[in-house]
C-alpha cells in the first residue's frame, strides 16, 4: 500500500501502545473489526476519514495528533 497508509498505521500503533491498549481493545472502542485494525496498523489498506475519526476518538486524541510525528 502507500507510504502514507504505512505512516498513519505506524502512528496509530504507537499511540495505542502508549496508552497500553491492545489492538483488540482499540478495535472494539472504534467499532472496527480487529483484523481490519491490524491491516490499518500494517498500512495494508487506505482508511476512510470516517474510520480515521473513529480511531482518533477511541485513542482519545485529535485527528491532527495522529498525523504529527513525535
Amino acid at each position: 500500500m502507500s507510504d502514507l497508509a504505512s505512516i498513519i498505521g505506524e502512528r496509530i500503533r504507537k499511540l495505542r501502545k502508549k496508552m497500553d491498549m491492545s489492538q483488540h481493545e482499540l478495535a472494539l472502542r472504534a467499532g472496527i473489526d480487529r483484523s481490519y485494525m491490524g491491516k490499518i496498523e500494517r498500512g495494508e489498506i487506505n482508511i476512510t476519514l470516517e474510520k480515521f475519526q473513529q480511531i482518533a476518538i477511541a485513542l482519545e486524541v485529535e485527528l491532527i495528533d495522529v498525523l504529527k510525528d513525535e
